[in-house]
């Protein structure tokens, strides 16, 4: 308490502190007295009241509790004035057993004075109700079945209730009225029958339909009350509970299974397409009976019934089962496709289960896979197995096909560009199109699995093709009469490798999508390219064969006096490129310059295997004059055929070389062969010493001091982009040769 003062007081100090902190604030001291002296009254009120309200609130506690205690004073003195009075009672209850034998009595008699009329007229409503069910007539049937079994429970009750052990009268009871077990039976049967022809019967006669489910809603009532008397007394009738509302369900669900099941209507041995007809019809089934449900069958039953869920959902594992049982069967790869298409597409689409009609009614997004995922793998699994086979088979047939029309004496196709082609790469890619657009039906996911593959059979094919190129050029080479249209066919051989590369391209853009290059592409390319670039090589070897004649003329005697080897090469050359024109970009460029290097190596080749020797100044001009000539006409050639922008350097390396020749003073040799070498620095030492043998007035000295002085200024060549001289070898003189040489040289001198 002491410190609760000491810190009010405390409080108070800060706070007149704060109030008086400027002298001209001591003229509103009064005032500031004043407005304390009203806070502190209003803060005594408050709190006055406040106690007050809670002494008020304890003072009504109290009394309650007062009050509650004489309450409880008053049942406690009850309750013993009624124990008093029970147990005096006890001994009366007992005196009145007999009583309660007569009431029971009584009742019983009641109950058969009631009953009486139904008793005797027993065999008469039985045979009633039999003709009422025969005529169909089911509700008034039912209410005569209803009155039978009445009379019979309230009787067998009541039997129960005097002496539940005596069983002879039950059974008396029972044989009396054994007929009314075989009337519920008749009229369930024909509840049953009305029910498998609901589709018909909703149509034609829905009142028929209506009368059904009234029966069984009355039905499920008695059910349900004889099950709650049976919990308090112990006593049910025979046959109860009936539980025709789930026989009802189970005979709907039995009625759509057929309905499903009786869809087929052909075997695989009769009709290819007996799966697509039967997924069809299938179809069609399903989707005109839920429109009728949802048209009709949900006015004939009642709304908590929620029929249309209910078929829906009946529906649905009724195809299930079907589709389930038909993916067991060993299926074909189409047939695969067909089913999964129609499982995976088509059955949610709004050709079906999401037609705009049911889709009000219902979730499809809600409803569980026809197929376990584990079978649908299985199925794909399958498929790209057969898939696999069937592709392998279908491009050997092709190629063996395109092989055929290798050997043909006729030209092939060309295409509205004019180049070559045979039909090989429009079969292949109409394959795998198919295919492809089959996948695509399916799943995203499986038609890149689908392309992957095809391209991955189109890798195994192209090595297949490219070795079938080689032995094309092998048999051709045994006999170069055969086939007569080599050369054109060998040419579509290279375009479709260009037609390959474009249709895998248009498929992947089309089918694929990742736009990202994978292993297969890596290994397809460098695979065409090697059958393209081997391909051009295979006719270049061909013009060759032709030329090797005339290149074996180049840098001889007989050349240097007069032949014409070269216009013979240019000749056959232009010639060959007419048909080579049929090539596709980039292919005939690139051949183009291959031809252009072909030659000019084969003409440097003719000089370093130094056929000639020239013996004096003139023959060196005559010959390096010819040269330029030569290396004029493969340059006009070669521009004319568009062989590229290194035309100029390659047929410079002959003219280069005649500027060697051409020299008249051998001192200068050394900045002739320097001007040489920097032009074209794959040269080697041995070229030099060739040349300057053909030469022939080069001293050994001079021909050393050369090649030593370039060697130690050796230049690389690295960077060079078409190396010329690198690919020459200079033959080396063997004794033999020589010899030769020699012998001849003998004779000459002695003639």
């Amino acid at each position: 308490m002491e410190e609760t003062s000491r810190e009010a007081v405390a409080t108070a100090v800060q706070r007149v502190a704060g109030m008086l902190q400027r002298s001209d604030q001591l003229d509103k001291v009064e005032q500031y007295r004043r407005r304390e002296a009203r806070k502190k009254a209003s803060v005594e009120a408050r709190l006055k009241a406040a106690i007050q309200s809670q002494l008020d609130g304890v003072r009504t506690g109290l009394t309650q509790l007062h009050s509650a205690l004489l309450d409880v004073k008053d049942i406690q003195s009850s309750l013993a004035d009624v124990s008093k009075d029970w147990r005096q009672s006890i001994n009366t209850i007992e005196n009145l057993k007999d009583v309660k034998d007569a009431v029971v009595q009584h009742s019983q008699l009641a109950s058969a004075v009631e009953n009486l009329k139904n008793i005797f007229s027993v065999p008469e409503i039985v045979a009633e109700t039999q003709q009422l069910i025969e005529q169909a007539e089911l509700l008034q049937a039912h209410r005569k079945l209803m009155e039978l079994e009445c009379s019979r429970d309230d009787l067998m009750y009541e039997q129960y209730r005097m002496d539940s052990k005596n069983t002879s009268d039950m059974n008396l009871i029972s044989i009396y009225f054994e007929d009314v077990q075989g009337l519920s039976d008749e009229l369930a049967k024909q509840l049953w029958m009305v029910l498998q022809r609901s589709m018909v019967t909703v149509r034609r006669d829905p009142t028929m339909l209506v009368s059904v489910v009234r029966i069984i809603e009355r039905e499920e009532k008695i059910d349900r009350r004889m099950v709650d008397r049976k919990k308090q007394t112990g006593f049910i009738p025979p046959g109860r509970p009936k539980r025709w509302k789930d026989k009802m369900f189970k005979v709907l669900e039995g009625t759509v299974s057929t309905r499903i099941e009786g869809t087929q209507s052909v075997t695989r041995e009769a009709d290819k397409m007996w799966l697509v007809r039967l997924l069809e019809i299938t179809r069609k089934y399903v989707l005109d009976d839920l429109i009728v449900v949802k048209n009709l069958m949900v006015q004939c039953f009642p709304p908590h019934y929620n029929t249309f869920n209910r078929f829906f959902g009946l529906y649905h594992n009724a195809v299930s089962t079907r589709i389930k049982e038909l993916a067991s069967e060993d299926l074909e790869a189409n047939e695969i496709v067909s089913m999964l298409t129609w499982v995976l597409n088509t059955y949610k689409s709004e050709e079906m289960m999401g037609h705009p009609e049911l889709r009000s009614e219902c979730d499809i997004n809600q409803l569980e896979p026809l197929l376990p995922q584990d079978v649908v793998d299985d199925l794909l699994s399958k498929y790209v197995q057969t898939f696999t086979s069937n592709i392998t088979g279908w491009l050997r047939k092709a190629l063996e096909t395109d092989k055929k029309d290798w050997q043909k004496e006729t030209e092939p196709e060309a295409d509205q560009d004019g180049y070559y082609q045979t039909t090989l790469p429009a079969i292949v890619f109409q394959m795998f199109e198919q295919n492809l657009q089959v996948a695509a039906q399916i799943d995203g996911d499986f038609k890149e699995q689908v392309l992957k593959l095809c391209l991955k059979q189109m890798n195994t094919f192209l090595i297949r093709y490219r070795e079938e190129a080689v032995a094309y050029k092998e048999d051709h080479l045994r006999d170069r009469q055969l086939p007569q249209c080599y050369v054109q066919y060998m040419i579509a051989i290279i375009n479709n490798c260009q037609t390959f590369k474009e249709s895998i391209n248009s498929l992947k853009r089309k089918y694929s999508q990742s736009s990202e290059p994978t292993d297969s592409d890596a290994a397809i390319g460098k695979t065409l390219n090697e059958v393209a670039k081997e391909g051009c090589q295979f006719l270049l070897d061909e013009v060759f064969l032709d030329l090797e004649h005339h290149l074996n003329e180049l840098l001889t005697r007989k050349w240097l006096t007069g032949s014409h080897a070269v216009d013979t090469i240019c000749v056959t050359v232009e010639d060959y490129f007419n048909d080579f024109n049929k090539i596709k970009k980039p292919f005939n460029q690139e051949m183009t310059s291959e031809a252009l290097r072909r030659v000019v190596v084969e003409y440097i080749k003719a000089v370093m295997q130094k056929r000639i020797t020239f013996k004096n100044a003139d023959e060196r001009r005559e010959g390096a004059e010819r040269m330029i000539k030569e290396a004029d006409q493969f340059k006009f050639l070669f521009r004319k055929l568009a062989a590229g922008e290194d035309t100029d350097r390659l047929c410079g390396a002959i003219a280069a070389t005649a500027e060697v020749f051409k020299l008249t003073d051998p001192t200068l040799l050394f900045l002739e062969v320097t001007t040489l070498v920097s032009k074209y620095p794959d040269i080697r030492e041995e070229h030099i010493q060739a040349l300057l043998a053909v030469r022939g007035d080069a001293s050994r000295e001079m021909r050393q001091m050369i090649i030593g002085t370039l060697s130690e200024n050796k230049v690389s060549y690295a960077g060079v982009t078409q190396p010329i001289f690198k690919d020459i070898t200079v033959p080396t003189i063997t004794m033999t040769t020589m010899t030769t040489m020699t012998s001849m040289a003998t004779a000459k001198l002695l003639k």
